[in-house]
């Protein structure tokens, strides 16, 4: 199709256009066919004969009685609603304790001695462990007490668990390996 012939097609279109405009909208109050004035939806509508509307306070008393929804929820929000707030009890019970503060836990066990060993004996099977407290070296049995204030409980095959006497705590001594004297000489 050439372009004179699309242009000739669009007046055309237009034209029709521009005529039921007119026709449907424009200045014509009698259209045959179309009754002129507004359109009910239902022309047999009778409204309701009330003859004295009066409000029924007996009603309206017995709603205002019953005890109110807890739960009034939004019906255009997808979110749950609310939950209810707490009661007097709920609000005592979460209260936070504001008295003094207690007096923070004691400071771990430490043991001024390293675990570098253990050793059993033939014999008996009983261990004894090998500690270092400076230059001093100690061998303490199980069950033997050590540097005045400590006891040795139990002997591990990599730690040693000690009890502090005046106390009663326990801590675990980790077994601490000698530097390897052979690797500088190489």
């Amino acid at each position: 199709m050439s372009q004179r012939t699309q242009v000739y097609w669009l007046v055309g279109l237009l034209a029709v256009l521009a005529f039921v405009v007119y026709y449907y909208y424009g200045g014509h109050s009698s259209v045959p066919g179309m009754p002129s004035g507004v359109l009910a939806a239902n022309s047999k509508f009778e409204p309701l004969d009330v003859q004295e509307p009066a409000l029924r306070l007996d009603e309206l008393a017995r709603l205002q009685k019953l005890e109110p929804s807890t739960s009034h929820r939004n019906i255009f929000v997808a979110a749950p609603p609310p939950p209810p707030p707490p009661t007097a009890e709920q609000a005592e019970a979460q209260r936070p304790f504001t008295g003094p503060k207690p007096p923070p836990p004691p400071p771990p066990v430490q043991v001024p001695a390293e675990f570098f060993g253990y050793a059993s004996h033939a014999a008996s099977g009983k261990r004894v462990a090998f500690f270092t407290a400076g230059d001093d070296v100690l061998v303490v049995p199980e069950g033997d007490r050590f540097l005045n204030n400590y006891r040795l409980v139990h002997i591990g095959s990599e730690s040693a668990e000690v009890e502090e006497i005046s106390s009663g705590r326990h801590a675990t001594v980790p077994m601490v390996l000698p530097p390897d004297q052979g690797a500088g000489n190489q």
